[in-house]
């Protein structure tokens, strides 16, 4: 029961957040409109929030927007008490999200590797070789 109530105050949050970035509420000249919040973890007690963004943004820009981000926290919380209306609002933290541009590079690697094995073979998969016995 717990973590639904944690699961759903997390994505409250990470809807008030997102709609926040995406008017353009958010009056700090530093966040940019084009940064979405991708992750919410909501500690157990529901103290704090940690909120993970990111964007199709060059990785300084990203910095200044999280920058931003925390320097509005107080706002955006203040933002949130409205939203959730519940004893206490988490006190939000952002974070810059990296996995998109991880996942993007371990695909690559992934990739790189498939063309050095094959060498020109198409490698087949287990069940699809050739069976002597049948």
């Amino acid at each position: 029961m717990a973590s639904f109530r944690r699961e759903r105050i997390a994505n409250l949050i990470r809807e008030e957040v997102s709609r926040l970035i995406l008017r353009g509420e958010i009056k700090d000249p530093r966040v940019d409109t084009l940064v979405s919040v991708h992750r919410v973890e909501v500690s157990k007690d529901l103290d704090t929030a940690r909120l993970f963004v990111g964007g199709f943004l060059d990785e300084a820009a990203l910095e200044t927007c999280v920058e931003g981000l925390n320097s509005a926290a107080g706002f955006i919380q203040a933002r949130l008490a409205r939203a959730i209306q519940t004893r206490n609002t988490p006190k939000v933290r952002f974070y810059l999200d990296r996995s998109i541009e991880e996942g993007f590079a371990m695909n690559q690697r992934l990739k790189e590797l498939g063309s050095e094995t094959s060498d020109g073979e198409v490698s087949k998969a287990p069940d699809e070789r050739t069976d002597s016995s049948g």
